[in-house]
């Protein structure tokens, strides 16, 4: 058991599932959606309201209280709805899962946050997108199948729509830019370990023990380049501004997302689900330009329908490897 969770080499395919349960299931994971794209906001706003923490702890701490805040919050609320959460302390095997999607998330999420803080939400949520193209690209690789053209022209697309969404295109990239990336890569990564072990392990399980690694792990995070301050840091997370928006990250962002998401996506192929994801940036977008957070320019419009684009055509080449 332990090897099959830890080489994502087959059962990358969508697992059983009846014609109702398929569409519960894109239905789940649009919902997903429309949550994911207000937590673009919710940081930003917490990130906001603690730049003057940020000058004084630093960028990464305070990341990392609110990453351990937020999915300390899930945990607990899990433990305290859900018995198969309880069960779960206590099982090898979900811990095991729990490990490696938990592992998986908090570099996601850190990167993400600390690139936040450069970058505006709509911004990161178009680059954030670019796990789509990954999720393909990854899945090639452990199936052994060889590249379509229309992945390519997604992968072109999508790289393009990166280049030039904030602007005439350029070959300097900032940090902030950089971080999003690689947390695409880990998102992605985690698409694809979690088509393979919400088939084997309990979903609801999996999720708890994953959401107490992330929590864990931030924490431990915190205690390594925190020094002496670390248990002070805590006291953020109740500063106004934050508080509210913690809570909105962990049982919204967190609970129920990633929930649903592991209850749901394993009826669907895993690119099926990335491109479901796609619609992310696009709530995102609309919730930045009504509060005001970001300004509306032809560069998001022409970046981000390239992204979008080359979304479809990854779509495109995974209806035709799914009818192979």
């Amino acid at each position: 058991m332990g090897e099959t969770l830890s080489q994502p080499s087959s059962g990358l395919e969508a697992g059983p599932a009846s014609p109702l349960q398929r569409k519960k299931a894109l239905f789940a994971l649009l919902v997903v959606t429309s949550v994911w794209g207000a937590t673009f906001i919710w940081m930003k706003q917490a990130l906001n309201a603690l730049e003057p923490e940020i000058i004084d702890y630093g960028q990464f701490q305070v990341v990392a209280v609110l990453v351990a805040a937020r999915f300390t919050v899930a945990a607990l609320a899990m433990i305290l709805i859900f018995p198969k959460a309880r069960a779960a302390l206590n099982q090898r095997e979900q811990w095991r899962g729990g490990f490696i999607l938990g592992g998986i998330m908090l570099v996601g999420f850190v990167t993400q946050m600390i690139g936040l803080e450069e970058i505006s939400p709509s911004v990161s949520a178009f680059l954030t997108s670019l796990y789509v193209v990954f999720t393909a690209l990854i899945t090639v690789i452990f199936t052994k199948s060889r590249p379509s053209r229309a992945l390519l022209m997604g992968v072109f697309l999508a790289t393009f729509g990166a280049g030039v969404i904030q602007g005439p295109p350029h070959l300097t990239w900032g940090l902030g830019e950089i971080l999003t990336v690689i947390c695409a890569v880990f998102f992605a990564l985690h698409i694809i370990y979690t088509q393979k072990i919400t088939q084997q392990v309990e979903p609801i399980g999996v999720t708890q023990t994953s959401f107490l690694v992330v929590a864990i792990g931030s924490i431990l995070l915190l205690f390594l380049f925190g020094g002496g301050r670390s248990l002070s840091q805590w006291e953020l997370v109740f500063k106004d501004g934050v508080f509210l928006q913690v809570l909105c990250l962990g049982l919204g962002g967190s609970l129920f997302c990633l929930l649903l998401l592991n209850l749901y996506q394993r009826y669907l192929h895993p690119i099926q689900a990335a491109i479901i994801y796609a619609f992310e940036p696009v709530w995102a977008t609309i919730y930045g330009l009504s509060l005001g957070l970001d300004h509306w320019s032809g560069w998001i419009l022409l970046g981000g329908g390239a992204l979008f684009i080359g979304n479809i055509v990854v779509e495109i080449f995974s209806s035709a490897d799914g009818e192979e």
